[in-house]
């Protein structure tokens, strides 16, 4: 199998394929049952103790009547629970669907009746914000509860107790729609995006041992959570692919309790995105003497990674920063920096088993230099949107998917990262990259975070604004005209904002991007 108009070979998968025959027996096959496969801070699973758990929980589903190809919702933290049932689940040939454990009750009811969940596994610390809603969502049958005792539904642990180890996995296709991950909604309503039982182990092949090379010994930790695509393969696929291990953690992460996980369990990869790297560095405690020895490589995704606060992790912590891009269609990371080809300000180069281009609004391939958006063709894309048939259309086209992300490429091969399609906007009749004003907005010392959008100036002309966050001991007095200069030497004359909005935080979704339409809205 060739990647299209490339002759670049693709990873292979016979027909018939179970993804949890692959991620979790194999390792037990191989001799890595009594290996730690996930630690959360109160409990520890080996591989062998997540097979069993595995074939539990397929066996808890069929007691429940959920049958081949049915979906169940996943509302829960990122404790050792979560991979038994999400594997478990595949095993049995069910469909999990994984929801963002940050939403309100609007938006479960939005996702539960969307998808057509006939079972809600959910988090006891979660259950009062879904609750109020359950009774309106008519296709779901069970709710069971996961973490602790109820008395009005279902309980996990009881469920578990009773259920058999024993359970032939279900004979699935390696092409069947395995899971479902729920769009981030940085641009609006969240999308249900179908993955294929092949999709994980493709991630894992490409960019875990092709970029990071990761091996059993690695230990593995993600702020991203397990819902989010990002920390999907950062936290499940790519470690699980080689037996390594990987570290939970089910609260939100700060820069502290993030310091705590790389004191306490030593991980040697980090996975992070660009906010949490910033307000590290922000923090007087993120030293090298205060974090893992054993730290060998940090990850960025999620959003671009700006130059300076890469060069700056490294110089404090000596570890580099690999940014790269991935996206919920994708799965994970098609496109990044590599351990030994590193270009700060840049999102690397693609990775081996994918293949990119930049195109214009026609769908015409740009020059070198030219801005274009990105669109990316792999074995990891997904099998649409549910219920979007032209979302789906606009979106997947043939064997190549549509990123939305404006870039250009330099004469080196590198990708840099202009904005979203929706985000670039023209000054003077030239394009301008709102992270691009962004990169030299957080690169003065004053400034901690920064978004940029299109405004409207008295004459119906399109200019820059700027909404800036700023470090803890700056104060807004005088920095209008400092920043508006130092924006003009490090990026352009015509880019400068025209207005800057000095706020405590920026609208972001559970993942960190910033909701940037947001911020255009309270400009309405």
């Amino acid at each position: 199998m060739l990647l299209a108009d490339t002759g670049k070979a693709a990873m292979k998968f016979p027909r018939q394929y179970n993804a949890a025959n692959e991620f979790v027996d194999r390792n037990v096959s191989n001799g890595r049952g009594a290996k730690v496969a996930f630690v959360d801070g109160e409990r520890t699973l080996t591989y062998e103790a997540l097979q069993l758990a595995t074939r539990k929980v397929a066996n808890l589903l069929r007691d429940l009547e959920i049958k081949h190809e049915t979906r169940i919702a996943m509302l829960m933290l990122d404790t050792v629970d979560f991979p038994a049932v999400f594997w478990g689940a595949l095993r049995a040939g069910v469909v999990p669907v994984c929801l963002n454990t940050l939403l309100t009750s609007q938006q479960y009811q939005y996702m539960l009746s969307d998808s057509r969940a006939e079972a809600l596994f959910v988090s006891k610390e979660l259950l009062a914000v879904v609750e109020p809603i359950l009774g309106s969502c008519q296709f779901l049958r069970n709710v069971v509860v996961v973490g602790g005792e109820t008395s009005r539904y279902l309980a996990f642990e009881d469920l578990f107790a009773n259920s058999s180890d024993e359970f032939e996995t279900a004979d699935t296709c390696a092409d069947e729609v395995a899971f479902w991950l729920y769009s981030s909604g940085s641009t609006g309503d969240p999308k249900g995006v179908r993955h294929v039982h092949s999709s994980p182990m493709y991630v894992a092949n490409h960019y875990g041992k092709g970029v990071l090379d990761i091996a059993q010994d690695d230990v593995c930790f993600s702020a991203a959570k397990l819902f989010f695509a990002y920390g999907f393969g950062a936290g499940m696929a790519v470690p699980m692919s080689v037996g390594a291990t990987t570290v939970l953690a089910p609260g939100r992460p700060t820069p502290s309790s993030v310091l705590d996980v790389l004191n306490k369990h030593q991980p040697t990869i980090l996975f992070g995105v660009p906010t949490l790297y910033a307000a590290m560095l922000a923090d007087p405690e993120c030293t090298k003497d205060n974090s893992s020895a054993k730290l060998r490589l940090c990850i960025s995704a999620g959003e671009a990674l700006p130059e300076d606060v890469g060069k700056t992790w490294k110089s404090r912590l000596g570890v580099d920063i690999l940014d790269g891009i991935g996206s919920t269609e994708m799965l994970h990371v098609f496109l990044s920096n590599k351990p030994d080809d590193i270009r700060y300000g840049t999102s690397g180069k693609e990775i081996d088993g994918y293949a990119l281009r930049l195109v214009d609004e026609d769908g015409r391939d740009v020059e070198a230099d030219e801005i274009g958006e990105l669109v990316v063709c792999g074995g990891s894309a997904a099998d649409g949107y549910w219920n979007q048939r032209e979302k789906s259309r606009a979106t997947f086209e043939g064997v190549w998917t549509r990123t939305g992300d404006k870039y250009f490429q330099d004469s080196d091969g590198y990708y840099h990262y202009c904005g979203r399609t929706d985000d670039m906007f023209k000054v003077s009749g030239r394009w301008v990259s709102p992270f691009e004003v962004e990169q030299a907005l957080v690169s003065h010392p004053a400034v901690l975070e920064a978004a940029v959008v299109a405004k409207e100036d008295s004459k119906g002309l399109v200019k820059p604004k700027a909404f800036v966050v700023l470090n803890a001991d700056a104060g807004k007095e005088c920095l209008f005209e400092p920043l508006k200069a130092h924006v003009k030497s490090s990026v352009g004359a015509w880019k400068y904002p025209r207005w800057i909005d000095f706020v405590s935080t920026l609208p972001k979704t559970a993942t960190g991007k910033i909701q940037r339409y947001k911020l255009r809205d309270t400009m309405n």
